[in-house]
């Protein structure tokens, strides 16, 4: 069969797509900027050399373009004055009358007579030598077009608005401009300075006519010199923006080196390898800094070997003394059990100690049996008796063993069960229990009224929640609710008689089946414990069936237009102490 034709993108969907991944390689590149500190300095170290460069190239570029050109223009308007002079020579020489002098001038200016302002532009060309050091045009103000150029310096380098600037300048006063010089028989303009005035006549009062002097100083030379200069400065600068890298860098990297190797030690130490230790090298800060280092991971592993052997002994007593303690209690279990058969025989006050007795041997049964069970868990003895069972069963036991404490309080169960089959892989000793411990909690702190059980499943996992309506839990009490002995009120009496371990109890057996036991609650809200179980043993749990918070909770927070806050799966949440 041919292979399928791929699907078109659209140009949006393109654009998406590169957006997407715009957005991914940017968020890459900021976790790795935050997560390395030498990553940081160094981008810091450029990123201020980088503008010191700039600041620093910028400055020493002005003042080099303004030295360029202050020497040049120096130069020029020395050359300007000799030249000034040496044609007021050439135009005071003596050339017949006034109007015939006019007249030749005018035609020397045109045609390159042999005229005295002929021979002293003839002269300024000579001076000048080439087109390279400057050019001269004078023009007769008297004489409209009457212009005549040195080399071959093009008159339209010189502008009406020149003119006109310098018609009103007080002759021997120069006035600059800074642009295109054109030369005949050239392309491109060359960059430049002219420099006009008006020639100063009265030294010579034959001289009828008003005559401007414009010298035109071509600045190709210099200015690519300074452009030379400034790509010298441009590659100084990024040479030393690169070089102040590298060496931020290679210091950082002294520094953050031995800090980074000190990090990986610490959570080698943290991760329980209490031999781990750091080499000291040299004696300044940082091998101090591992000295120290080394000598709180001996202390510490010195504390926690200690510790050890204490919890150890203390697991050790408990176990002994729970398993001890079974013979006499055997022994005055029956003895109890025939003065409570007898009772009816006693006087009043005798039969009620014997009442009295028998609760409390069977209270002390129940705790016996919860220190032996949270023994087996410290020392790692605790396993399960996997069977394939229907929830919906071990949750009627649960239930069923519940009634009569129920009545007693004056509460009622509401089951909440799916119609299908809830198939799991679990030790129901122990589910059981784990129920069993959340009903007696939910009537204990009920206050009499209704407890809503549920069961739900999915494809991947089973959940029985038990929800109450009774006191509810205080901000920050969900964290300690799991903690053995724990109680949400102290000043609260018992009413049932338990242990304290009935909840620490349940989430090791949760624990144990790779499950979860999550609790909810909130003043005047009652609370809600739920109960989350893969459906294969030994299989990842990854989310549950049932909300944690009651949904009757969560609409009216919708509806006041509350957020509610996202509750990951592998957090504990908090309920009260299950006796």
């Amino acid at each position: 069969m041919p292979p399928a034709k791929q699907r078109r993108r659209t140009p949006r969907q393109l654009v998406r797509g590169v957006r997407r991944r715009t957005r991914r390689a940017a968020g890459r590149l900021r976790r790795a900027f935050w997560r390395s500190l030498q990553l940081r300095v160094v981008t810091s170290t450029m990123v201020v050399s980088m503008a010191v460069v700039a600041v620093l190239g910028v400055f020493l570029d002005q003042q080099i373009n303004t030295s360029v050109l202050n020497a040049r223009l120096r130069a020029a308007m020395s050359e300007a004055q000799a030249d000034r002079i040496a044609v007021l020579g050439f135009l005071s020489q003596p050339a017949g009358e006034p109007a015939k002098q006019s007249g030749d001038a005018g035609k020397s200016l045109q045609s390159g007579g042999d005229s005295p302002l002929s021979q002293a532009t003839t002269a300024l060309a000579n001076r000048a030598g080439s087109a390279s050091r400057y050019s001269v045009i004078i023009c007769n103000r008297k004489l409209p077009g009457a212009c005549f150029g040195t080399t071959n310096i093009d008159e339209r380098a010189v502008t009406d608005k020149m003119r006109a600037d310098v018609v009103k300048q007080e002759p021997g006063k120069n006035s600059l401009w800074y642009g295109d010089l054109h030369y005949k028989g050239g392309s491109e303009p060359i960059p430049g300075l002219v420099l006009g005035a008006r020639l100063d006549t009265t030294g010579a009062p034959q001289v009828h006519n008003e005559y401007e002097i414009y010298h035109l100083i071509p600045l190709n030379e210099e200015e690519k010199t300074l452009n030379a200069v400034r790509q010298m400065l441009v590659v100084v600068g990024v040479a030393l923006v690169l070089l102040l890298a590298a060496i931020a860098s290679l210091v950082t990297r002294q520094v953050v080196t031995p800090v980074r190797l000190t990090r990986q030690a610490a959570e080698r130490l943290a991760a329980g390898r209490l031999d781990e230790r750091l080499k000291v090298r040299g004696e300044d800060d940082l091998a101090r800094l591992a000295a120290s280092f080394n000598e709180m991971a001996a202390n510490l592993a010195l504390k926690i070997h200690q510790l050890e052997e204490l919890s150890q002994v203390q697991r050790q007593f408990v176990s002994d003394v729970s398993h001890e303690l079974r013979t006499p209690l055997t022994t005055v279990r029956m003895a109890a059990d025939l003065l409570y058969d007898a009772r009816e025989d006693f006087d009043p006050m005798a039969a009620r100690s014997a009442e009295l007795m028998q609760n409390q041997l069977e209270r002390f049964e129940s705790m016996l049996a919860d220190l032996l069970e949270i023994s087996r868990y410290d020392a790692g003895a605790a396993t399960l008796d996997i069977d394939s069972v229907d929830i919906r069963d071990v949750v009627l036991r649960a239930v069923a063993d519940s009634e009569a404490l129920a009545e007693r309080h004056s509460t009622r169960f509401d089951l909440r069960l799916p119609g299908e089959p809830c198939m799991a892989e679990v030790d129901s000793r122990r589910v059981e229990r784990i129920l069993r411990n959340l009903l007696f909690n939910a009537i204990e702190h009920g206050e009499g009224r209704d407890i809503v059980v549920s069961v739900g499943a999915d494809r991947d996992a089973v959940a029985v929640a038990v929800r109450d309506h009774g006191v509810g839990l205080k901000p920050g009490e969900e964290n300690m609710v799991f903690d053995r002995f724990w109680r949400a009120d102290p000043s609260r009496a018992r009413t049932i008689g338990g242990t304290g371990l009935g909840l620490a109890i349940s989430r090791e057996d949760a624990m144990l089946h790779g499950g979860w036991l999550q609790a909810w609650g909130m003043p005047g809200e009652g609370s809600q414990f739920r109960l989350s179980l893969p459906r294969v043993a030994g299989a990842e749990l990854r989310g549950s069936p049932l909300p944690l918070v009651p949904p009757e909770v969560e609409m009216r927070r919708t509806w006041r237009g509350q957020m509610t806050p996202v509750l990951t799966p592998a957090a504990v949440d908090g309920g009260h102490d299950a006796d």
